[in-house]
């Protein structure tokens, strides 16, 4: 199939769409806690969706990956656990930086080694950068650093503009070297995807092999490295379930009731003719705790869960369109969250009473991130 970098830039696109709205399910899950909610949407991401999408998609997965060597099956997984790393460590990125300056922080590491490192390992990175087609897209990879930058600028001073009381409320534990060296390290970890990916590309090439259309050869992929990622992400779910005793909340709707002793009693005034008198009466005690709606949450979780997976399904369609500079594809990926993360904010009124000034910073961020992909997406255009 000849490679088309402007439908590779419109599926990246749209797998950003998925990476930007994949939360809002969870924002309908009700009396869970937080590690029950994300275990659950993540067996939907990270082992329901890419084996179920890849059995019915591509030709005999099981036997491509019996057909791989161990050590590219290895790698693909080492990789993805690596990068389950570095989303759990993220939510201590925006413990200490705050949301704004921790996202722009983090991804931009993640964005540069995860664009950069493939190609440097492998030898290519030279090659890669000395064509006019490289040469364009090393400019789309700087422009979308900037715009980064300039989105995280638009979100510090939006922090800076709360009230007094919010700031507080937004970063209790605000430590700015520590929050660089956690950002640092999560954005590095999270590039493990694409080091994943690279890894994991001769089960591609067995796939296709095995009669597999072109578009669909990454799929399989995304099944060993979403297993490393599921691997992570379960060992400390389950820490936090044993930690703060929600494990139950995978199976019933609240804590059972307690109940009192048989033949409990409890002393208790009542009216009666001539005055009060003080009688004996059964003792009832049930916990207040709210039932949670177990069949919701799990739909809303899976729904979740399966939009999270659509952004690497729409991003390994992209890779197969972006010819023989398809490591590009990560900067794309980046690009494409923050903006549509960022129009998801818009749209939920999160930007509301930002200075004029706040509004414009943002704006010229969201459109250096799109000049990026069209950057970008020109520079394979001309390699193709």
């Amino acid at each position: 199939m000849t490679a088309n970098p402007f439908l590779g830039v419109l599926f990246h696109w749209l797998g950003g769409l998925a990476a930007g709205s994949f939360y809002a399910p969870y924002r309908r899950v009700r009396k869970w806690a937080w590690e029950v909610y994300w275990l659950v949407g993540g067996f939907f991401s990270w082992i329901v969706a890419p084996w179920l999408l890849a059995s019915i998609l591509t030709e005999n997965p099981l036997a491509v990956f019996r057909e791989t060597p161990a050590g590219v099956l290895g790698w693909a997984y080492f990789w993805g656990a690596m990068w389950g790393l570095g989303g759990l460590t993220f939510g201590l990125t925006v413990r200490y930086l705050g949301l704004s300056l921790g996202v722009a922080v983090a991804l931009s590491y993640c964005s540069l080694f995860g664009t950069l490192m493939p190609p440097l390992v492998n030898g290519t990175l030279a090659e890669k950068f000395s064509t006019p087609s490289g040469h364009r897209i090393g400019v789309g990879i700087v422009v979308c650093l900037l715009g980064i930058i300039g989105t995280g600028l638009a979100g510090i001073s939006k922090d800076r503009e709360l009230p007094e009381d919010k700031k507080k409320e937004a970063i209790q534990e605000f430590h700015f070297w520590k929050g660089i060296a956690v950002a640092t390290f999560a954005g590095i970890m999270s590039a493990g995807f694409a080091y994943g990916l690279d890894a994991a590309e001769p089960i591609a090439e067995v796939s296709a092999r095995h009669g597999t259309t072109t578009l669909w050869t990454g799929l399989p992929k995304l099944c060993i490295v979403l297993l490393g990622g599921f691997t992570t992400n379960l060992i400390w779910c389950v820490l936090l379930n044993v930690r703060n005793g929600t494990g139950y909340q995978y199976f019933r709707p609240a804590p059972r009731r307690q109940s009192p002793p048989r033949g409990a009693m409890l002393a208790a005034a009542i009216d009666a003719p001539g005055g009060k008198t003080v009688v004996d009466v059964p003792v009832t005690i049930v916990n207040a705790a709210e039932a949670a709606p177990m069949l919701s949450n799990y739909l809303f979780c899976a729904l979740a869960g399966v939009t999270w997976y659509l952004q690497f399904f729409f991003y390994t369609m992209g890779e197969t369109q972006m010819g023989r500079y398809k490591f590009s594809s990560w900067t794309l990926h980046m690009a494409s969250i923050i903006i549509f993360s960022s129009l998801w904010g818009l749209a939920l009124k999160e930007w509301k009473g930002s200075s004029r000034g706040t509004k414009t910073r943002l704006a010229v961020g969201l459109a250096l991130l799109v000049l990026s992909t069209i950057i970008i997406g020109y520079g394979n255009y001309l390699g193709a």
